[in-house]
């Protein structure tokens, strides 16, 4: 069992987040929506991608 402290799954929701905001920037002059959208999708991969993470460790 891993500790709070050893479990990185709570940084992929951060991270894709981070992604997200990354790609929202280069579509920020096309469609300011984009970069909205980019972001809700980059904070839904995280979540998703989390359990996955903790799961293997």
């Amino acid at each position: 069992m891993t500790t709070k402290k050893e479990d990185k799954s709570s940084w992929a929701i951060g991270g894709m987040t981070m992604v997200g905001v990354g790609v929202g920037l280069i579509f920020v002059q096309t469609s300011p929506l984009l970069m909205a959208a980019s972001v809700i999708i980059g904070v839904g991969l995280g979540l998703v991608l989390a359990p996955f993470i903790s799961r293997n460790n």
